[in-house]
């Protein structure tokens, strides 16, 4: 199986305990514990700061599954969480895979930190996983709410630890059936009900 994890530097795998933009080692990334755990090839594809933007870039044409999680940046520069999902929703649309090739994950909700100081921003990060559903609903794509797996996050309320990254690979596998039961981790196959 070929899949393609795109994101921000949660999916980079981003240390934030790093001033140059290091990352977690390969132990402690979810995208290389997904591979390890799976045996699939998996491609990490995040950028530190990465927004939403408008196209995605060219896919291998044997993608079987592509892992979307963004927005996260597009809240801290001061985009509302509708706004925001209008952008993922003009990024997603245009993606030429089966509808059933992907994989929208809703970011954890923020957390009080040196980076997010107003609760204002942990509350709009709770809205945006609202809205990420309504739009895996309407796109009939796969839907996953990390704000279910209890994700820990570093000094600065947005980067995962190490545990999260742990925490976060262990939710996404049981998402995808390869851990615990669906039902327990926030994940919804096509349309929800």
């Amino acid at each position: 199986m070929q899949v393609i994890c795109f994101g921000d530097s949660n999916t980079y795998g981003y240390d934030p305990r790093s001033y140059l933009g290091g990352r977690y080692g390969p132990r402690d990334r979810w995208v290389d514990l997904l591979a390890a755990e799976t045996g699939w090839a998996v491609r990490n594809w995040g950028a530190n700061g990465r927004t939403i933007p408008a196209a995605m870039p060219p896919l291998p044409p044997d993608t079987d599954l592509l892992v979307v999680m963004l927005g996260t940046n597009d809240l801290l520069q001061g985009r509302g969480p509708e706004e925001a999902a209008g952008r993922l929703e003009q990024l997603l649309a245009g993606v030429r895979l089966p509808r059933d090739h992907l994989l929208l994950i809703a970011p954890p909700p923020l957390a009080r930190g040196a980076w997010v100081r107003d609760a204002a921003l942990i509350g709009a990060s709770r809205a945006f996983a609202r809205c990420c559903r309504t739009l895996a609903e309407r796109l009939g794509i796969h839907f996953a709410d990390a704000g279910a797996w209890v994700v820990p996050l570093a000094y600065d309320g947005v980067h995962f630890t190490e545990q999260g990254h742990r925490a976060f690979a262990a939710g996404l596998l049981g998402a995808l059936g390869r851990g615990a039961p669906a039902s327990d981790n926030g994940f919804q196959k096509g349309r929800a009900e």
